[in-house]
């Protein structure tokens, strides 16, 4: 076959595969239109009656923006200095809110959620990651946005996973994950466990930056700025509702509703699965990582979470005490009873 003919063909053949794309990104979108309709019916999440408030709480939903933001890493902690008047306060929200809508509207977050995908899969399976395979999951066609939407993804990789995506060797084509949260290392390499704990440890970041307990709408600021959006099921995530539904059954989530409020709302505590699986500091550790600082740029926090590690420690001292203690009486009892005469 003459080689003009085999050019246009192979023209024609890049045609129809571009529209097969176009038209699978539309049937995605359009079953995502539909899912998300369903998803914004879901009942709301019932939570317990509020108990007395926990010593060392607080109810200060100023803060909000500023503590979402730092677990987001997208501010210095610097940034928190309260609140300065109900014009700053509208004024911050207006923009918040407009800085989630210009997140939506973006057309590269949907690449950007692609190759997030893309590289999930490729670390649970112990996959090589290439470059070659992430510029073909996003199309071709955005080749010349690669570096932005590959920097994209490995922030938000790296924020809600701990995961930390390297080159393999200097200015090489491919590249391999760091995992930065060692303390998790069991739970992430898990299934049920990995989904989870996505999401579980910015949201306990943000609880405990914002006084040990954060509204529902607070809980969705931080999920908002992850592009987790409440009634839009997220590409990895599911059901953003049933999410946060599951690790308040698991009791790594406590949620309450506030007395007296109307409409009714509710509010989030760590449960007591949270405080078995890290502590306040490694906590405060995770969110100096995220913002590129140490714990002690958060003195308040760093205090806190300070004394709550010598409150563990203390409460492993006669704990181990005890266990000793008990395994020497069963070891006199056992040795009293081979001694005595037959």
């Amino acid at each position: 076959m003459p080689r003009g003919q085999n050019s246009k063909r192979r023209a024609r053949e890049k045609r129809r595969q571009n529209r097969a794309e176009d038209q699978a990104l539309s049937a995605q979108a359009t079953a995502a239109e539909q899912e998300e309709t369903t998803l914004s019916s879901s009942p709301v999440l019932q939570c317990a009656p509020s108990r007395s408030p926990v010593a060392g709480t607080s109810r200060q939903p100023g803060k909000a923006r500023a503590t979402t933001s730092a677990v987001a890493g997208v501010s210095h902690p610097g940034s928190d200095k309260g609140a300065k008047g109900q014009a700053e306060e509208s004024e911050t929200s207006s923009q918040a809110s407009a800085s989630i809508e210009s997140a939506k509207d973006d057309p590269l977050n949907r690449r950007v959620e692609m190759l997030m995908s893309l590289l999930l899969s490729k670390y649970k399976r112990k996959e090589p990651i290439r470059k070659v395979d992430m510029i073909k999951s996003i199309n071709k066609k955005y080749r010349e946005h690669f570096p932005e939407i590959l920097r994209r993804a490995a922030a938000r990789v790296e924020l809600v996973f701990g995961l930390e995506l390297k080159e393999v060797k200097p200015n090489s084509t491919s590249y391999t994950f760091v995992n930065k949260l060692d303390h998790l290392d069991g739970s992430l390499s898990s299934g049920w466990e990995f989904h989870k704990h996505g999401v579980l440890m910015p949201l306990l970041s943000g609880i405990f930056l914002n006084g040990n307990r954060s509204s529902e709408q607070q809980i969705w600021q931080l999920l908002n700025m992850l592009d987790i959006y409440e009634g839009r099921r997220h590409f990895f995530f599911g059901d953003p509702r049933k999410l946060i539904t599951d690790l308040v059954q698991a009791k790594y989530l406590e949620c309450r509703q506030i007395p007296e409020s109307v409409p009714p709302c509710n509010e989030f505590l760590w449960g007591p699965r949270a405080y078995a699986l890290t502590s306040k500091m490694q906590v405060l550790e995770l969110v100096a990582k995220i913002s590129g600082t140490t714990p002690t740029a958060f003195p308040k926090h760093y205090e806190e979470a300070f004394r709550d590690a010598e409150e563990r420690a203390r409460a492993t001292v006669p704990a181990m005490t005890g266990t000793r203690a008990t395994a020497g009486a069963q070891s006199e009892a056992t040795s009293s009873c081979h001694s005595q005469p037959q």
